[in-house]
């Protein structure tokens, strides 16, 4: 049998797994493992510049294909800590990411040694299991079976502890006869299947709801096939933009109250049957008002999470079932049903919702100056084409984006959808880019977002990772301040200063051009939203051209009110600013507007 160390052993069932990139912080306590990357070899490594950013590095790579597990390492104490954050940005969202932490030696652990922290406590509540290795023997068994948790099931992260004796310890391990475990995945019965469709049989205006588990089964394809089969309009969630092209027929927009479009509120509100498959009924998609999105309609759950049912509302049928195993059977049902001319004509219905779609839209085109961000996401539409995968994390540039932008493929929208951590934007788009390096990137921040976490972007410059970064700057805490709106104060979430060392810029305070140019990348500033289509432009050449991420940062008016529900009710939600009238008002609308 082969000896070797158990880190050598790990780094050999990583290669097996499928890993083929990691993204860490090196340390004293996890040095061992480190020279294991080395001498092993197979897997390549981008240096962070922070632990937290390792892990959304990670997550972003994990999101960005279909079957990639993102791996983060860091040392003991501060860097595990540093990496909770990114932990529970991907069990919020489902998404499996794979934690290495060093750790003092087994005998210190209870002596207060130093950067001893009992990190396998503080990362239960945030992943599928978090073990601290006690015995090196123990290493590939612990490892084999973070794989089958990462992937069996609801999909999320997993966190393995490694004490420093542990990694230098060897072991008997045969790399070569590895084999992972099998996964399970909970799968819908014929049976379940033809109940689920005879409340769609029934129903008179019926609508699928198309979630972020629709994306991790890779089903996309199926999702609409089964809509084109039925003629069913889709509403995608936040997490499932991007199951169906935002110009398909029966796409129907997205639903709630923040990150939702008019016609897609609307819709839904006339709607009497819902399908949900995949999707968790989040509360920024159903708002708090569960009386006015369940009052007159029935519902169907499909979800991989068994107390994922009923855990918001009761459906009235629950199938617990990976959405591709549950969508293979719709698919199946409705091509025999269709040949039996059983299926009922929804096409008035599903064309009611295109309708909505050509009247009810938002206005984009302002030529302010300072101008509004409604502008900037116009412009995105006309420069950045059906191939952009867009990412980005929370604020009012997020809320906007979703309700402006056109996303056409899965994957193509990636989107910390729960715990939006601030900062996360950068890290993750270096990580989406690396696993992807063939699509163009754009992310997406607001000035806060994107000083949360700038130090990422010397770790692009350094590895070579194009991308282009809208940053629209506002200096403020946008939704914070609108949020505050409710209780009449506006305190705290004022960032304007007068930066000594570039007045030009007024009360804009941190000069992000020379923060960004000092990180390594290049950087543009634009004042006149008819100079955003040139700079847009000169920003892909750059980023081709140099290698490095292009920042262009759009200076926006101070104050911009973002649709939403103050009263967290997708059935009420304040239009703050001008609708849309005439075509001219939002030429780059997914639908040409209807007047």
């Amino acid at each position: 049998m082969p000896r070797m160390t158990a880190a050598a052993a790990a780094v050999e069932i990583l290669k097996r797994e499928g890993v083929a990139q990691a993204f860490g912080v090196p340390g004293a306590a996890i040095n061992p493992f480190y020279r294991e990357l080395k001498n092993v070899g197979g897997i390549k490594h981008t240096l962070a510049r922070h632990v937290e950013g390792a892990s959304h590095m990670a997550e972003g790579f994990t999101r960005a294909k279909a079957g990639n597990i993102g791996v983060c390492i860091g040392t003991s104490g501060p860097a595990g800590t540093d990496m909770i954050t990114g932990l529970y940005s991907a069990i919020a969202d489902s998404i499996p990411i794979l934690c290495i932490t060093g750790q003092a030696p087994v005998s210190k652990l209870h002596k207060e040694d130093f950067q001893a922290v009992d990190i396998a406590s503080i990362a239960g509540p945030v992943t599928k299991k978090a073990t601290t290795v006690l015995e090196a023997a123990q290493v590939p068994g612990v490892f084999q079976e973070a794989f089958h948790l990462m992937r069996s099931g609801r999909p999320g992260p997993v966190l393995i502890d490694l004490p420093i004796d542990v990694q230098l310890t060897e072991i008997e391990f045969d790399p070569e006869t590895y084999e992972p475990l099998p996964v399970y995945k909970p799968r819908a019965t014929r049976a379940q299947a033809e109940k689920a469709l005879a409340f769609l049989l029934q129903s008179e205006r019926p609508l699928i709801v198309a979630g972020g588990g629709i994306v991790n089964a890779d089903a996309c394809d199926l999702l609409v096939e089964f809509a084109e089969l039925t003629n069913v309009p889709v509403i995608s969630t936040l997490m499932g933009w991007g199951t169906i092209p935002d110009d398909h027929e029966l796409s129907a927009g997205m639903v709630g109250v923040q990150t939702s479009h008019r016609y897609g509120n609307e819709t839904f509100l006339a709607s009497d049957f819902v399908l949900g498959i995949g999707n968790r009924w989040a509360n920024r998609h159903t708002g708090y008002n569960l009386e006015a999105y369940t009052k007159g309609r029935t519902f169907v759950h499909v979800d991989i999470e068994p107390t994922q049912l009923g855990k918001i509302f009761a459906p009235d049928y629950g199938i617990a079932s990976d959405a591709k195993a549950a969508l293979e059977l719709f698919v199946e049902i409705a091509k025999e049903l269709k040949a039996a001319g059983r299926l009922p004509d929804f096409s008035a219905w599903a064309a009611s919702a295109q309708e909505r779609k050509a009247t009810l839209q938002r206005r984009t085109h302002f030529d302010d100056i300072p101008m509004k961000p409604q502008r900037v996401y116009e412009e995105m539409n006309k420069a950045f084409g059906p191939e952009t995968r867009y990412v980005t994390t929370i604020g009012l540039s997020q809320i906007a984006a979703a309700q402006f932008l056109h996303v056409y493929k899965p994957r193509h929208w990636i989107n910390c959808g729960q715990a939006g951590p601030l900062g996360w934007t950068i890290p993750a788009a270096i990580g989406a880019a690396t696993a992807d390096p063939e699509t163009p990137i754009v992310a997406l921040s607001g000035d806060y977002d994107f000083q949360f976490m700038i130090e990422e972007l010397a770790v692009a410059a350094q590895h070579k990772v194009p991308y282009v970064h809208v940053l629209v700057n506002n200096a403020y805490l946008g939704l914070i301040r609108q949020a505050q709106a409710g209780l009449d104060i506006n305190f705290q979430v004022n960032l304007e200063f007068e930066n000594i060392n570039t007045p030009e810029i007024g009360v804009y305070g941190v000069d992000h051009v020379k923060v960004a140019e000092g990180l390594g990348v290049k950087a543009i500033r634009v004042t006149d939203p008819n100079e955003l289509g040139a700079a847009f432009e000169q920003a892909k050449k750059l980023a081709v051209e140099h290698r490095v991420p292009v920042v262009v940062e759009a200076i926006l008016e101070r104050v911009t009110n973002i649709s939403m529900s103050k009263t967290v009710d997708m059935s009420n939600v304040t239009e703050f600013e001008e609708l849309a009238t005439e075509p001219g008002h939002a030429p780059t609308a997914v639908k040409a507007l209807k007047v």
